[in-house]
């Protein structure tokens, strides 16, 4: 998400469309990232949510409230800031409608490439809305919160979770929520049979490589799991279920924080981009967060787009790297520490 949209969504404050929220009113502000700055005079108390931890700890940093799941009700009013997903934006509006007091506020800024005209149509044919700006490439809109919940009961039901492969819960917003990757199916078909001791899935997502990685390997004798969003690492705890170990859980920022265990092995599906272009330094500096935490001789098994160039970065940070499967959109490495 640009900086743009965040300025979009404080336009209409800005430019005098809205009053000013007063100093004793409480505002929850859905998917808040960093570079929030408030216009002159804008002094409620913000309740910021953002999952994504790089985000979390930059809001934090700079001094805001915020947590990574909503948290409290009965609001004096809501922000949302829109994003990429139809179905988290539409999510992040019910949760917005159900948290605020009948007859609050509610503004939702986004990018015009993100979709916010149509996601502004929608919410239009759900509940009148009370205007619209628009300014910096985007739009912001707001509306009233109304007296029943019926609105956000038809935004969570046009919504709903699935039920992946049979076994994994997902919900709109995680990576690949609505199918395995096909990455990281070809990386679980192709681990050694070898694989035992104490293993880590770093990018874990919503839990399908810690959950095949348990399943097929008996001689584990760890299983943790390593991921950025909080939700999809809530849905990680019920999708791994019972194992013959205990798996561990850590929120956490690979790229800027330090991980305290090391491990035989690691498994990992990096992410490589921030927006629409790629960004293949994400994936270069997760593959030296892998090497660090490995013990000596500890394996990484990765998969990654055919297109990126990862193989210096692993020539760098391991005694030995090779390529150990291909398809058409992606490569397997295999790097021994």
């Amino acid at each position: 998400m640009s900086a743009e949209a965040l300025k979009t969504l404080f336009h209409p404050f800005e430019a005098e469309a809205l009053a000013l929220p007063r100093k004793d009113e409480r505002i929850i502000f859905l998917g808040a990232e960093p570079g929030l700055r408030l216009p002159p005079g804008f002094e409620p108390a913000l309740h910021l949510v953002q999952g994504f931890r790089p985000h979390f700890r930059a809001l934090r940093t700079a001094g805001f409230a915020v947590s990574p799941q909503p948290q409290g009700d009965a609001f004096d009013g809501a922000l949302v800031l829109a994003g990429r997903h139809r179905g988290q934006n539409e999510l992040r509006i019910a949760e917005a409608l159900e948290r605020v007091i009948p007859g609050g506020l509610i503004v939702v800024a986004g990018g015009k490439d993100d979709g916010i005209a149509s996601l502004r149509k929608r919410i239009d044919e759900l509940v009148p809305l009370d205007g619209h700006l628009p300014k910096y490439h985007g739009t912001a809109f707001w509306f009233r919160g109304p007296v029943d919940s019926a609105i956000a009961e038809r935004l969570r039901a046009a919504n709903p979770g699935l039920l992946v492969d049979g076994r994994f819960h997902t919900a709109p917003g995680m990576f690949s929520f609505d199918k395995v990757d096909a990455g990281s199916k070809l990386l679980v078909e192709n681990l050694p049979g070898d694989l035992r001791g104490g293993i880590a899935d770093f990018c874990a997502g919503w839990g399908y490589l810690a959950g095949e990685v348990a399943a097929r390997f008996p001689g584990l004798s760890g299983l943790d799991l390593y991921e950025a969003d909080f939700a999809s690492l809530e849905a990680a705890k019920a999708n791994i279920g019972e194992t013959a170990v205990a798996p561990g859980f850590f929120w956490i920022d690979l790229l800027s924080e330090t991980i305290e265990r090391r491990y035989d092995a690691i498994v990992m599906n990096p992410p490589f981009h921030r927006s629409r272009a790629a960004e293949p330094e994400i994936g270069a500096g997760m593959i030296r967060a892998a090497a660090r935490a490995l013990k000596p001789g500890g394996r990484l098994f990765m998969v990654a787009n055919r297109q990126l160039p990862y193989e210096a970065v692993l020539a760098a940070a391991f005694s030995s790297h090779a390529e150990i499967a291909r398809d058409g959109m992606f490569k397997l490495f295999v790097a021994r520490r």
